[in-house]
């Protein structure tokens, strides 16, 4: 088991190499002039020789090559820069965000869990029923509705008509449950399809008619033999599915003002502070590799055939 992890933790390596190129260079990929997209309205009312001042200021007058160099050393010493709105580093301003989207994923994926692994168990063992046939349409319907509309709707009906929650911010537990509930439906869309289908698949192998067979009882088939066989894919949907939430659900937390981590990607994105939108870029990236590695991780704890391999 150890060397299978520290196989997958070298793996990692080229991979993180690979995501801070990319997050660099989106100073470079971008249209125009970096220098200019980085003072955004504030650029008119400067001279040519002030904007080269502040390109050779930021580096900018150098080669691509010697600045990525400079910002990857920077980002193994965990300096991401300092934004331009605030004058804070920009790791302190994701860390601060960061409780929140932890708040907000983790909830959520309570909500996706008990409700999508429910309804999955549930539409696998009485498929062909009127109960397999619901959790079909709220799985469609939870696929199909986009979060923000179904957070508009949630505060229409619980904060406006009803006065039961508040309609947004945060502080206090009644602030979190319609952005989980929002997002946690979404969620629980992909993992009750997901559950189904393995979790009847599971149901035909030889292995399970042969503890029917043995007089095994039924629940204990089901439970015990197919539904532990039937995770692996159900975990996979639930990594991917909590690795975004981690990256900041942003369309959930614009709506509900919830000051998490994709929040703060949009409004750096809205000021144009390109340092903050490359930290907050890299640490989504860097938080869904590592939800992916758990993921791994948790495949050779499931099943010994992959640790093995």
């Amino acid at each position: 088991m150890l060397v299978y992890v520290a196989k997958r933790l070298l793996g990692l390596v080229p991979v993180l190499f690979g995501v801070v190129l990319l997050v660099f260079s989106m100073l470079w990929l971008a249209p125009g002039d970096p220098v200019l997209a980085l003072l955004g309205e504030s650029a008119q009312g400067m001279s040519a020789a002030q904007v080269e001042e502040l390109r050779r200021a930021y580096g900018l007058d150098r080669s691509f090559p010697e600045q990525f160099l400079d910002y990857l050393g920077d980002v193994v010493r965990l300096d991401l820069g300092t934004s331009l709105r605030s004058s804070q580093s920009v790791a302190s301003e994701v860390l601060s965000r960061l409780p929140a989207t932890l708040a907000l994923a983790g909830s959520a994926m309570v909500v996706a869990l008990l409700v999508g692994g429910s309804f999955g168990v549930l539409a696998a063992v009485y498929k062909g029923t009127w109960v397999d046939t619901v959790a079909i349409v709220v799985a469609l319907l939870g696929v199909s509705v986009p979060v923000f509309w179904s957070g508009l709707l949630l505060m229409l009906v619980f904060s406006l008509q009803l006065g039961w929650l508040p309609a947004s911010g945060s502080g206090t537990w009644r602030h979190l449950v319609m952005p989980a509930a929002a997002v946690g439906f979404s969620s629980a869309a992909f993992i009750a399809r997901v559950t189904r289908a393995s979790l009847i698949e599971a149901l035909r192998q030889d292995y399970v008619r042969t503890a029917r067979a043995k007089g095994v009882p039924e629940g204990r088939v089901r439970l015990k033999h197919a539904l532990k066989n039937a995770l692996l894919p159900v975990v996979t949907v639930v990594g991917l599915q909590f690795g975004g939430l981690l990256g900041g659900a942003v369309l959930t937390e614009t709506v509900f003002a919830w000051p998490g981590v994709g929040r703060l990607l949009v409004d750096a994105i809205r000021s144009r502070d390109l340092p903050l939108v490359q930290g907050s870029v890299l640490f989504v990236a860097v938080a869904f590799i590592f939800v992916n590695l758990l993921v791994d991780l948790s495949y050779a704890a499931l099943n010994p055939k992959v640790r093995y391999a």
